[in-house]
Parts: structure tokens; sequence; C-alpha cells
């Protein structure tokens, strides 16, 4: 067994059926990026939990000044962050695939993580960033006195669906159900 350095790929003797040797991150590069994927999946629910009490502010505050702020907030908290945390996940967790012994497609739980965060990455850049400046827009106007008659009763499902596909792909990497895909 061959080691370059303590945070670089090891190679295994194992060759595979092209006659290449796999490559496998060493110990400490793999706790390395498995601390960056876990620290980012942690901020991108973090950060879902905000969204989601920002919209429970908005909905349920009786306070017409209360709603704006967490209208105008939601701006804020709710697209960059949660892109950038997905992201840094979804690069992550390819590194460790790629880099470790459970591959991308080689687990059916791994595959469903990926499939998950690539989903959860599109959904927010296309789905969620074009409704937020209309939710803002609902909140400078609610706090100017002028409510327009934006529809913002959507944003309900961004929380909840986010959070929802979150906690699943926490489970899978805890309990690694299911088994190997099937392979040619």
């Amino acid at each position: 067994m061959a080691t370059t350095t303590d945070l670089g790929p090891t190679t295994t003797t194992q060759t595979t059926a092209q006659g290449r040797k796999p490559w496998r991150f060493s110990g400490k590069a793999r706790k390395l990026v498995l601390l960056v994927h876990i620290v980012s999946a942690g901020i991108w629910i973090g950060v879902d939990v905000i969204v989601a009490v920002l919209v429970c502010v908005g909905w349920f505050s009786s306070d017409t000044q209360t709603q704006a702020t967490a209208y105008q907030a939601l701006g804020l908290v709710a697209v960059w962050p949660m892109l950038v945390s997905g992201m840094v996940c979804l690069v992550s967790g390819i590194m460790l695939g790629l880099g470790s012994k459970y591959g991308l497609v080689r687990y059916k739980w791994v595959a469903v993580k990926l499939v998950l965060n690539v989903a959860l990455v599109v959904l927010v850049f296309f789905a969620l960033r074009p409704d937020m400046a209309e939710t803002v827009e609902y909140g400078r106007a609610l706090g100017a006195g002028t409510p327009n008659d934006t529809d913002i009763s959507g944003m309900f499902f961004p929380p909840a669906v986010s959070l929802t596909a979150l906690s699943f792909a926490m489970y899978l990497s805890i309990f690694k159900p299911w088994g190997r895909t099937r392979r040619r």
C-alpha cells in the first residue's frame, strides 16, 4: 500500500477491471472532507429552520411590522446561504463518494442522498430564488402600510420539503439501509 501524504490520497494494491489502481483518501483527509460535509449539512438545516421560523412569524404574528420584518429577512437568509451550504454539501459528498469505499452509486443510500442533494440545490436556485423577490417586496409594502396582493402562501413548502429531505438524508447516513446497487 502506498501513501502520498497525510492529507493526500492513498492507493491500494487492488486493481480495477481496467487494470488501474483505485485511489482513496487517507484517514485524515477523509475525516476532513467528512467534517466539511457534516458542517455544511448542519448549516443547511439551520438555515432551513430559520426560514421556517420566519415564515411562521410572518403568518401567525398579529403585528404588521413584525410580519414585514420577517418577510424582508427571508430575502437575506433564504436563498444564498441555503445555496452555498447546499453546494458545499454536494461537492464534499461527491468527494467522499469518489474517495471512499462507498462510491457515488455503489450503494443505494449514497445514490439517494446524491439525488436529494442535487434536487434540493436545483429547487433552491430555480424555485425559491425567483419567488423571494416578491416575498421581500410584499414585506416592504406591508411595512409601509400598503400591502399588495402578492400570494405568499407557497412559502410554507420550501422549508417543509427541504427539512424533510435533509432529515431523510441524515437517516440514510446513519443507518445506511438497503444495500449495494446492481453491478454490471
